[in-house]
């Protein structure tokens, strides 16, 4: 007899793993629908300087998901500036995910970290409270060496504030296409082609997430 139950449980072991599996796998975000309303917020490299507007990334993620996509970047705009603008954003709209690039114009500044990260978790917490489809987009440090050797690296703010707001970090997007000269119309900037990057590398880490 005990050799029957233990044969019993030891049967049930892969039914228990594969539900367990199962578990995780509700817990990752529901997809959204076909033409889901998305806003992209952010500053120049959401806004696509450095290409034509039919270029930015914000169309061409569009272009591939099928998802209505505003594109909410502003050239120059800082973390502070996206906080002051992001209620009027969600009182005028309802959206379906709301995707958060922004900060490379703090670093660039001198704005204080501290301030940069208050202002991405009130930022993530305002769009949290709209959907619970919420991602930050992760900017790299400014390093000019780094940049010139294809080496940029997202800066850790990104990852920190993503953890402590249960946002969806999308990580080394920037920091990959701006390491690549050829993909960038300066030095901070993408071009054409390297908005089409951030678009593409964009629209797969959010089908692994499950939004698509």
């Amino acid at each position: 007899m005990k050799r029957r139950h233990l044969l019993q449980l030891l049967a049930g072991v892969p039914t228990a793993t594969a539900l367990a599996a199962c578990g995780k796998r509700k817990a990752s975000a529901t997809a959204l629908k076909p033409d889901a309303r998305v806003l992209a917020l952010g500053d120049s490299l959401t806004f696509g300087y450095g290409a034509s507007p039919n270029a930015a990334w914000p169309v061409k993620l569009g272009e591939l998901t099928g998802w209505q996509v505003e594109n909410a970047g502003i050239n120059g705009d800082t973390s502070a500036g996206a906080l002051e603008r992001l209620p009027s954003l969600l009182a005028a709209n309802s959206y379906d995910a709301i995707l958060i690039g922004i900060g490379g114009n703090d670093m660039l500044r001198g704005v204080s970290p501290a301030a940069t990260r208050s202002n991405l978790a009130a930022l993530v917490a305002q769009a949290r409270a709209h959907t619970s489809h919420v991602a930050l987009l992760a900017t790299p440090a400014p390093d000019a060496m780094r940049a010139a050797i294809g080496s940029l690296s997202d800066a850790p703010v990104y990852e920190e504030v993503a953890k402590s707001a249960q946002a969806l970090l999308v990580a080394n997007v920037y920091s990959s296409v701006l390491s690549d000269a050829s993909l960038r119309s300066d030095r901070i900037h993408a071009n054409a082609r390297g908005y089409e990057k951030v678009a593409q590398q964009l629209a797969d880490q959010l089908k692994a997430a499950g939004w698509r």
